[in-house]
Order: structure tokens, then sequence, then C-alpha cells
């Protein structure tokens, strides 16, 4: 079975549930290599001097999956809880950046890459109004924002997206243009 393999990752998943170290420590192995990979792509949409580095953003968001109980039904699952904890790492540091300098400071992030919201000023988006702005989405479209903070916040692609939320390929593409849309004409208020 070849590492991260979906069979092997859910049996592991089920096990570490039910509360087997050792599915744990073994899941942790398994996964650290896509989790970083999500990390980096978030990274590289950041500031290019953010405190934060990748390695750091996989254990932070590894402590708070495991803080959220790390009941996960699949590697979908794993993987969709991964982007929510991710996003809330990422947001809780530019928060709280933006609080050390007194209100001073912006966290920025770059979206011209992986197609994220053309169309932005700048190529870039202060990251706690996108964060802001997809709160409001997600309260209005749970699905279109799943869909932004997969491809947006985890990278992830159309089929992988698709595959997580159990939704076909064509869905995807239609939710996230229309969220897409809907973000832009919120963060230019």
């Amino acid at each position: 079975m070849a590492p991260g393999d979906r069979h092997e990752v859910t049996a592991l998943l089920r096990r570490a549930s039910a509360g087997d170290d050792a599915a744990r420590s073994a899941l942790f192995d398994v996964l650290y290599s896509e989790l970083r990979k999500l990390a980096e792509a978030a990274m590289r949409r950041e500031r290019p001097d953010h405190t934060l580095q990748p390695t750091a953003l996989v254990h932070e968001t590894y402590v708070r999956l495991a803080d959220d109980g790390g009941r996960f039904e699949n590697r979908a699952h794993f993987f969709g809880v991964a982007a929510s904890a991710m996003r809330r790492v990422l947001v809780d540091h530019a928060r709280s950046r933006r609080a050390q300098k007194r209100g001073g400071g912006t966290a920025f992030v770059e979206v011209d890459d992986l197609d994220n919201l053309e169309g932005t000023p700048a190529g870039a988006v202060n990251l706690v109004a996108l964060d802001d702005a997809l709160s409001r989405l997600s309260s209005l479209d749970p699905r279109q924002g799943r869909v932004v903070e997969l491809r947006f916040f985890a990278g992830l692609s159309v089929e992988e997206t698709a595959a997580i939320l159990d939704l076909s390929p064509r869905t995807v593409k239609r939710e996230w243009q229309m969220a897409r849309a809907w973000l832009r004409r919120e963060l230019a208020r």
C-alpha cells in the first residue's frame, strides 16, 4: 500500500479515533508530507517576510486537529478539517501580528496563484478581511464557503475538493466561480 493511500489512511483514522496511540503516530507519519504540501501552498500566498514557516504551520494545524478531538471519518474528512484548522492558524497569526502593531499592520495574502480571486487590487488581499468575508459567505452558502476554504486555504485542486465534498468537479467549478465573484464584490467595498 502506498503512503497516504485512501484506504490505509481511513483505517488509521478509525483506529486513532478509537484511541489507538500507535495508529495516531503512524497517521502523523503518513499524512505529514501531505499536510506539508498544503502548508507550503498556503505560505506561497503569504507575504515574503511572514514569520510563520510551513513546518510551524503544519505542527500548529496538527495540534489544533488533535485538540478538536481527532475524530475523522476518512481521509477526505481529515483534509476538510485540516483546511479549516490551517485557515484558523493563518488568520489567528495575522490578527496577532496586527494587534502587536497596535492596529497599524495588515497581513496580506497573494491571490494571483491558483487562479484565486482574480481581479483583486494589486493581487493581494488583507487576510483578516478575506476571512471575515468568507465567514459571511459561509453563513449565506455553506457549500461555497467550504469550496473556497479547500481551494484557497488548503490549495486543493477542483478534483480533490470534489472528492472531499462528495460533489462533481463541474459543481465545484461552478460554486468556486460564484464564490470568487461574491468575495471580489465584498472585498472591493
